[in-house]
């Protein structure tokens, strides 16, 4: 698949099959994470490829969906606010970087055949807790990853008109 027919097939995917991810491809899903940008280069991140079914199951206190945990990885991706860019206004960009490493994420497996779907509505406090995260480290989005068991029809997107604007407001 080109760039524009990744981005033009992506869903979120909420039905997987039971096939097992071949190493090779989530190498290359991870490599399309290391090697995204970030302000400043200083790639704030970290992201936990949960394959082990117990350690799965321990998330689901956290983000309670059932058909997330049947896919065969869930991936955390988390950011290091200490580490990242801070804007002259004060504002962070740690959600920013994170946002960019895992979309490339997601457009990657896409690529690979594979499916994803975003997800922030996790409890926070109980993903930290499961994954025993750190101090310092805060968990930003989560996806399951895995071979499709359906593909949903593409949702409708606004016009170009209503969110391009040309020169200034």
């Amino acid at each position: 698949m080109d760039f524009y027919e990744v981005v033009e097939n992506r869903r979120s995917i909420r039905k997987y099959k039971t096939i097992p991810v071949e190493e090779e491809k989530l190498k290359r899903i991870l490599e399309a994470v290391r090697i995204a940008p970030s302000a400043a280069n200083r790639q704030p991140w970290h992201f936990i490829v949960i394959k082990d079914e117990a350690a799965k199951q321990n998330l689901k206190e956290a983000y309670a969906r059932e058909w997330f945990y049947t896919a065969p990885v869930v991936i955390c991706a988390c950011g290091e606010p200490g580490k990242a860019w801070i804007r002259r206004d004060g504002k962070n960009y740690v959600d920013v970087d994170v946002s960019i490493a895992f979309e490339h994420l997601v457009l990657a497996a896409t690529a690979e055949g594979l499916g994803t779907c975003w997800i922030g509505a996790f409890d926070p406090a109980k993903l930290r807790a499961a994954l025993g995260l750190p101090d310092g480290i805060e968990p930003i989005a989560m996806t399951p990853l895995g071979y499709p068991d359906e593909v949903p029809k593409a949702t409708s997107r606004k016009s170009m008109t209503e969110i391009v604007r040309p020169n200034t407001w």
